[in-house]
């Protein structure tokens, strides 16, 4: 049987990124996508009422234990952005457990101080001001592609209210576990499970070039490049991304035989 596939998604949004990408490959195996803590449905607190300290290995753990809640001993595992994150910090966890690696509009390196300066400043915005107007406005045009923005206002529309349902202080949290994150270039380099980098041709946050670069530095990866998206590359031509997954996920399965 077909190892089950993990999708993790993008901030600050949730699972329904996913929707269209899971509904076109979930007919040969399962395909998971959970919210993750303090986004979507997920609760920030845990089930004693305590909020952990800010750290994607965190959500790696809650991965971890919705595998074994699930049975589940290995799955390929995906990621979007925060979710790629979250997918090389569960490899660092429990590579035992990640049969697979999917890597879309994400990077291996740890923010720079710039980058986890403005992280810390939107968290701190977003405790103050909530998460209903401003970053909905500011955050969605870095997430769509142009030709998508110019072409397809409902759908920017759809991810602007995705963005504005999320709990302030979920998207604070995500926000400091992600300037507090690791650099995972040499995790990625010794890794030793295929890995299928996808990114949207663009991508206005990470250029196509950074992605190559990813691609580059993992022995035996694949990069695969959609036309017309930016960053959310699965939200803005989920057929595309699943013609590129669904091959490599049958390609993968038959080399394992």
């Amino acid at each position: 049987m077909a190892p089950p596939l993990v999708l993790l998604h993008a901030f600050p949004v949730d699972a329904r990124m996913w929707d269209g990408v899971r509904s076109l490959l979930g007919s040969g195996r399962p395909v998971l996508a959970p919210d993750q803590r303090g986004l979507g449905s997920r609760p920030l607190a845990r089930d004693d009422g305590g909020v952990p300290p800010p750290d994607l290995d965190v959500v790696a753990d809650d991965v971890l234990a919705e595998l074994d809640a699930r049975g589940i001993r290995r799955a390929v595992v995906g990621g979007c952005s925060m979710g790629g994150y979250v997918a090389m910090a569960l490899l660092r966890r429990a590579p035992e457990r990640v049969a697979g690696l999917l890597l879309v509009g994400t990077r291996a390196g740890a923010d720079d101080p710039e980058q986890r300066d403005n992280r810390l400043r939107v968290a701190e915005r977003v405790e103050r001001e909530g998460a209903t107007g401003w970053l909905a406005g500011t955050t969605v045009e870095g997430l769509l592609g142009p030709t998508t923005r110019a072409s397809r206002p409902e759908l920017v529309g759809e991810v602007e209210r995705w963005v504005r349902e999320q709990s302030p202080a979920g998207v604070a949290w995500a926000q400091r576990a992600m300037a507090a994150r690791r650099d995972s270039g040499a995790l990625l380099a010794s890794a030793t499970v295929p890995v299928l980098v996808v990114a949207g041709r663009e991508d206005g946050l990470i250029p196509a070039e950074e992605h190559r670069a990813l691609a580059g530095t993992i022995t035996g990866s694949a990069l695969r490049l959609v036309p017309g998206t930016g960053h959310l590359a699965p939200v803005e031509d989920p057929a595309a991304v699943a013609a590129f997954v669904g091959p490599w996920l049958d390609e993968m399965e038959t080399a394992a035989g």
